[in-house]
């Protein structure tokens, strides 16, 4: 039997190799940026093209590389940061694998100008596809400028999966957030197509944050820090004010480098704990100075995740930083007693004499009722002071309260219509329907008991009419008396504005109100014109958790985000009518059975599945 084991060619592994660290151009830029960092840059500057696809040039004033450096920088596992093992656990610097230029070599076509201040000429190497083209000496300044171009030209999978240009843009926007965020002593500029995006200032960490995301938020931040032996925390958390519906200004950092955390995240909203609701989440912007030897930041490649070894101190560390910080600046609402006039207390006389105990006097025979009632009831054994007490027991033993069960009678001789649900077994004429907790519609079926979920119902019928709203273009707007604005960081503006046209064409009327602000003008004619700028963060909110996940379906997500924002919420009582009403619009849907995330709306409890519990 011949061998068939052997050894992949340097070009395949480092194409796996990008597989896991080179996933989209905003991976490109990530690596070029954060080599340019350990460099030792003051200034960089980002050029891109078609959001990556067609050229993506990082040019930094750092150190730069001597010409055998410089090619031997594209070599798999080549680095200057790793000796041995033991430096695996003392890592100070952003790149240290030695994997990611070898790895954008091999999907890209890569050119490369670099000198060293200590050298005299600068060098040129292109590389195309792993393959070395050319190599020599060239006019160039101090510092590197990387070139990529044509990325996975050679891997036409990879080429054909990836996203829109907004989709893309907004992913390397977000990570020159980061990287900016982390290092605001370094300046900052990024382009595309020519066009200016940022252009940020050497400055300090708040300023930064002001920079990136607008005055709003830097006028809302209360600075929170504590120095411990563990650990040192610094940086800003937000007012409940400007608390966010979705992910988008929540950083963590350790030692310069960006981090993801669920579990310290989660410390941090239960600082927030009983201030905040709990769909809305709060902006922070947290930095940690640990030992390096006490956090492992070797677990992924993309080196995004860390491992703490004291993760439990970290959290209690940090969550008591948030409430004393919420707490210090007055967030949470107490009284100052320190403040001085808040209180115009007079001062009692020195003589008490004539001071008397204020009388109540009080009519033990009034009735309030009595002037309504022609004649009195007279008493038949009941007390005429009830024990409440006893009535909250009476309503603990039944495990809650009266309301639970709302039933409203219909007028005489109306009848609710349906339309016959899909198992053939159409809802009774002439029943109540039962409103349950307020959030389910209970009706008797020939086959048993229909439960229908109100809110999903509202967002099916909702979407239906939205996607046919969208699809013909005929959205009708009423003007608001009071126009709303909404203002947006970089990144989500430019996603928004994918959306205005659609927005517009339901019936919105949405313009430019200045540098990453909106104004609402008008609203479609069936939606609540008090929640129009909720409906429309919440909308956005929702189109941005799944816009990288679908692709050319740009409608069908928005109609599905602003029927979850504008749908009626669980709580809202309906009438009787207002139920028979949502009733009827539902079955008159295409697929009443689903709502637009593919939940179930309907369920039907079989007559023989109640008898057999009631046995």
């Amino acid at each position: 039997m011949s061998d068939i084991i052997h050894l992949l060619a340097d070009s395949v592994a480092n194409q796996i190799a990008a597989g896991e660290v080179i996933q989209r151009p905003a991976s490109v830029v990530k690596e070029l940026v954060e080599n340019a960092i350990d460099a030792g840059a003051a200034k960089i500057q980002v050029y891109i093209k078609d959001a990556g696809r067609t050229l993506i040039q990082v040019t930094d004033n750092g150190k730069g590389m001597s010409p055998t450096d410089a090619r031997m920088a594209f070599e798999r596992h080549a680095t200057s940061k790793i000796h041995d093992a033991a430096d695996l656990f003392s890592i100070k610097t952003m790149g240290f694998r030695g994997e990611a230029l070898a790895s954008i070599a091999s999907v890209a076509d890569v050119e490369v100008k670099t000198k060293s201040e200590n050298d005299e000429v600068g060098t040129f190497i292109h590389i195309s596809g792993s393959d070395l083209v050319a190599q020599e000496a060239t006019a160039a300044p101090t510092g590197t400028t990387f070139m990529v171009k044509n990325l996975f030209f050679n891997v036409p999978a990879r080429r054909k999966f990836l996203k829109t240009n907004t989709t893309e843009l907004r992913h390397i926007m977000n990570e020159v957030q980061r990287v900016a965020l982390a290092n605001p002593s370094i300046a900052l500029s990024l382009y595309h197509n020519d066009s200016p995006i940022y252009d940020l200032p050497s400055d300090n960490f708040k300023k930064r944050i002001v920079h990136l995301f607008g005055k709003n938020i830097g006028n809302s931040l209360v600075p929170i820090e504590v120095k411990t032996s563990i650990a040192k925390i610094s940086g800003f958390i937000g007012e409940p004010k400007i608390a966010r519906k979705s992910f988008g200004e929540q950083f963590f950092f350790v030692n310069g480098r960006y981090m993801k955390h669920p579990f310290l995240h989660k410390a941090i909203t239960q600082g927030y704990e009983k201030i905040l609701p709990k769909d809305l989440i709060p902006v922070y912007f947290i930095a940690f100075e640990v030992d390096s030897s006490t956090i492992d930041i070797n677990i992924h490649p993309t080196k995004t995740e860390i491992k703490f070894e004291n993760e439990s101190a970290l959290w209690q560390l940090l969550q008591a930083a948030v409430r004393e910080g919420l707490g210090k600046f007055n967030v949470i609402p107490s009284i100052d007693f320190d403040q001085e006039g808040s209180f115009d207390i007079p001062v009692s006389p020195k003589s008490t004499e004539g001071i008397s105990m204020p009388q109540i006097k009080i009519d033990p025979t009034y009735n309030p009722f009595e002037e309504e009632k022609s004649v009195s009831v007279p008493s038949r054994g009941f007390s005429s002071n009830p024990d409440k007490t006893n009535a909250e027991n009476w309503e603990k033993l039944y495990g809650g309260s009266s309301q639970d069960f709302a039933i409203k009678p219909e007028p005489e001789n109306e009848q609710s219509s349906f339309i016959e649900h899909n198992d053939n077994a159409p809802v009774e004429q002439g029943r109540n329907l039962l409103l349950f907790k307020n959030k389910y519609i209970l009706t008797p079926v020939k086959s048993g008991l229909m439960v229908i979920d109100q809110r999903r119902a509202h967002q099916r019928i909702l979407f239906e009419q939205f996607m046919v709203t969208l699809t013909n273009e005929e959205g009708y707007c009423q003007q608001l008396l009071f126009p709303q604005t909404i203002e947006m960081n970089h990144a989500d503006a430019a996603l928004f504005e994918t959306m205005m046209p659609d927005l517009n064409a339901i019936g919105f009327d949405i313009r430019e109100f200045g540098p990453e602000t909106y104004i609402i003008n008008g609203i479609p004619g069936f939606i609540d014109d008090s929640n129009a700028k909720n409906i429309i963060e919440t909308a956005f909110a929702q189109y941005k958790e799944t816009a990288g996940n679908i692709k050319d379906e740009t409608k069908e997500k928005l109609a599905t985000s602003l029927a979850i924002a504008s749908s009626i919420d669980y709580g809202q009582q309906l009438t009787q009518e207002e139920a028979g009403s949502l009733i009827d619009s539902l079955f008159a849907c295409q697929t009443p059975n689903y709502s637009p995330k593919g939940k179930p709306v309907i369920e039907i409890m079989k007559l023989e599945e109640i008898e057999k519990r009631l046995k």
